[in-house]
């Protein structure tokens, strides 16, 4: 019993590196071609036409008219994390043989400056990777639960360039869920999943490092802050940036009720274009709108306090509505990326009005807000510390803790958890 146990496991590690290196491979092409489509769209062709006034809106239309047709075509994809995951629990598996569908779908938003992140569309390529190995790949076993976590687990360490993110945003509040080994009646237990959780995230971080070594990297991850400010008032004043990053994220979440009513309302096409051409719109007056806000964080921190606080909060309640907007009507992805990016806006503004000239109390505002707003709606809090410990200095860790616990826990208490 003990030899097949082993055995087991040994089959059980072998194909989730085997697993995680397919997904990092996967990540690695999919990033390339959203860098590569950007920089045809938004770089090279304004160039090449001196960037007109209505570029913006028209390619933004044109975005959403193609990704309207390809949804209607071929489906309502991607799908979010949280979908893709309930879609395995359910069936038992993820359709692997649209991987090509699923793939384009999630590209055509990003290329075309959609206010969205890249993990929603990946965590479903990389889960329907995970389940063409368990399904096909003799002696891979009955793991399809794990599998799809690992996958989960491993497109968020890519994407944010954080393991531990991803996986505690895989693992944390499981409702208990247990994953067999190979079939057998012993649990993993936590010991063993953080081993092969490990090891698969070793083996696509292993991948993705060898070919941006040969090919170049094309995406550098959230940008850091440089020193942070946490003193008495600094203290005083985490209430009130906690407050307000809870209320960015209860914002988030009913608007995103709103666009969902709004969209079964319109037809198929229709929407998307409208999307597009709403976005596009928007893009045209504020250029800050427009992808995801990784980069746009990096811009911020150089130049915040050029502008005026409204202006800044401006924009980080206009990022939240067109995030939604976009989710909602078709051009679709995740909102991880989007949601720091305002709440980053947010703190900085009210950091401007506060205490003007110091950078590092604006860092210590970002912080506390980013954390609330995270925990308010994604509410794992040792997930949020471990994302936000990438921009932030480790002294600001007990206060970024605290305050996505705080948030976590108020947005359960009031029913507000969309994990079931």
């Amino acid at each position: 019993m003990n030899r097949m146990t082993i055995a087991n496991t040994s089959k059980l590690i072998f194909f989730c590196g085997l697993a995680g290196a397919s997904a990092g491979l996967v990540l690695w092409l999919f990033l390339r071609a959203v860098y590569l489509g950007t920089e045809f769209l938004w770089t090279f062709v304004p160039e090449m036409t001196e960037s007109p006034v209505w570029y913006a809106p028209a390619v933004c239309t044109a975005g959403g008219l193609i990704i309207g047709i390809f949804r209607k075509k071929f489906g309502d994809y991607p799908q979010s994390m949280f979908e893709v995951l309930g879609t395995v629990k359910k069936t038992g598996t993820y359709p692997y043989n649209r991987i090509a569908v699923i793939l384009t779908a999630a590209v055509l938003p990003l290329i075309f400056g959609s206010s969205v992140g890249p993990e929603a569309g990946m965590v479903g390529v990389v889960v329907a990777i995970s389940c063409w190995v368990n399904d096909n790949v003799k002696h891979a076993g009955r793991n399809t639960a794990l599998y799809s976590r690992i996958g989960m687990a491993v497109s968020l360490s890519i994407l944010f360039y954080s393991p531990l993110f991803g996986f505690f945003s895989a693992t944390e509040n499981e409702d208990n869920e247990k994953d067999d080994i190979a079939g057998g009646s012993e649990s993993t237990g936590q010991a063993g999943k953080v081993l092969i959780y490990g090891i698969a995230i070793t083996a696509a971080l292993g991948v993705i490092v060898l070919l941006n070594m040969i090919f170049g990297r094309v995406s550098h991850g959230l940008p850091r802050f440089d020193d942070i400010s946490i003193t008495g008032w600094d203290c005083l004043m985490g209430i009130v940036y906690l407050i307000c990053g809870m209320a960015l994220g209860w914002i988030f979440e009913k608007t995103e009720l709103l666009f969902a009513i709004v969209s079964r309302h319109l037809p198929a096409i229709v929407k998307e274009t409208l999307a597009g051409l709403v976005l596009g719109t928007c893009v045209m007056f504020l250029p800050a709108l427009a992808f995801s806000g990784e980069e746009q964080i990096s811009v911020l921190i150089e130049s915040y306090s050029e502008y005026i606080p409204a202006a800044i909060l401006i924009l980080a309640f206009c990022k939240v509505l067109i995030t939604n907007m976009c989710i909602q009507l078709g051009l679709k992805g995740g909102h991880f990326f989007p949601l720091i990016f305002a709440a980053v806006c947010l703190g900085f503004g009210i950091s401007l009005m506060v205490f003007p000239g110091s950078p590092a109390h604006a860092a210590f505002g970002a912080a506390v807000a980013t954390a609330g707003t995270m925990g308010m709606t994604l509410k794992k809090p040792l997930a949020v510390t471990c994302l936000l410990l990438l921009c932030f200095p480790v002294k600001a860790i007990p206060c970024i803790f605290i305050a996505s616990v705080i948030a976590g826990t108020l947005s359960k208490a009031v029913g507000g958890s969309k994990e079931k």
